[in-house]
């Protein structure tokens, strides 16, 4: 009887270090191995460019917090809609991320005709990298210095003055900066091209990157009104906050994530929430993220998932009150 008894609570034993070891639970997370191999980050846009780059800084941080090589894969492509859609299929077990930005996380679901996915059924919110330094700036022969002198010229002459966007961010934060304003935008491929023309006169007023601002703002070629940020930048700390003026429907903003598959269990969801928090909060990689004019932060997947879905719901809005439609 004894040995009977004896035996039976060996298998009891057995089964229940087998249900803590299942993923899902806390001791897969807390008291398991995981990560015991090297994870995959995938970014939707080329090797070299500035998503890439601040993906790669990131991506050397997480693996010094976590102990295990973490490798950037580029999947260029459809607006980031590739990267994403390869996160989405993979295995949930916490070895494939993306760094989505809002291009593929936002724009593609609400702008074209059939979204390639639901954003909020296809992924699992990590966590916040930051947002990509934006600033309104005009050229410095506009005999503007502030946004409202800016509004009040534009509303004084409808259609007499013109805006230039180079993505889908730049172009609803014009939209909704403007409301009723009438300004004739014109899309370009890339921000430097947009940049050639403000500086040219050709164009009067856009909203770019803290890569281009700084420099032709700090030899008086442009001037900056507004960030797109919530707090100022450090790339240019005179120029103010949409808050700070009181422009609070200024809500859209480029920014970047970290998403997993569908599915991902709880307990690895928060360690590497908590992990790429602590990762941004590291000098080494803080310093280099505002180099590339990022304004690298961290949220837990709760709040990370509700700043998702206001970002979601700020572009359909603004797509659907100006009855926006991108070739």
């Amino acid at each position: 009887m004894r040995r009977r008894d004896l035996a039976l609570a060996a298998l009891a034993a057995l089964a229940a270090l087998a249900t803590t070891m299942l993923p899902g639970t806390a001791a897969w997370s807390a008291e398991g191995s995981y990560p015991d191999k090297p994870l995959r980050l995938i970014v939707g846009f080329a090797a070299g460019g500035g998503a890439d780059a601040l993906t790669r800084i990131i991506a050397e941080g997480l693996s010094k917090q976590l102990g295990q090589q973490v490798i950037v894969e580029n999947r260029p492509g459809a607006d980031g809609v590739l990267a994403a859609q390869a996160t989405s299929s993979a295995k949930p077990d916490g070895y494939t991320l993306l760094m989505g930005t809002n291009t593929a996380m936002v724009a593609a679901p609400t702008l074209r005709p059939t979204p390639p996915y639901d954003p909020f059924k296809a992924f699992t919110p990590i966590s916040s990298a930051g947002q990509f330094s934006m600033f309104l700036v005009v050229p410095a022969s506009l005999p503007v210095k502030s946004v409202n002198e800016l509004l009040a010229m534009v509303a004084a002459k409808p259609g007499a003055y013109n805006s230039a966007s180079s993505n889908s961010a730049s172009e609803l934060a014009m939209l909704q900066l403007l409301g009723e304003r009438k300004v004739v935008n014109a899309r370009y491929k890339g921000d430097m091209q947009a940049m050639t023309d403000l500086l040219g006169g050709q164009i009067h007023m856009m909203f770019t990157t803290g890569t281009l601002a700084p420099g032709f703002v700090k030899d008086g070629r442009i001037r900056a009104l507004v960030t797109l940020l919530p707090q100022r930048s450090a790339l240019l700390p005179d120029v103010p906050t949409g808050g700070e003026l009181g422009l609070g429907k200024l809500t859209i903003t480029p920014w970047a994530g970290f998403f997993g598959p569908p599915g991902l269990p709880q307990a690895i969801t928060d360690k590497l929430s908590q992990e790429l928090q602590n990762t941004l909060k590291r000098p080494d990689v803080h310093a280099q993220l505002v180099q590339q004019g990022f304004e690298g932060y961290g949220m837990n997947p709760a709040k990370f998932a509700e700043f998702f879905r206001a970002q979601y719901e700020a572009f359909g809005a603004t797509v659907r009150q100006h009855n926006v439609k991108f070739e």
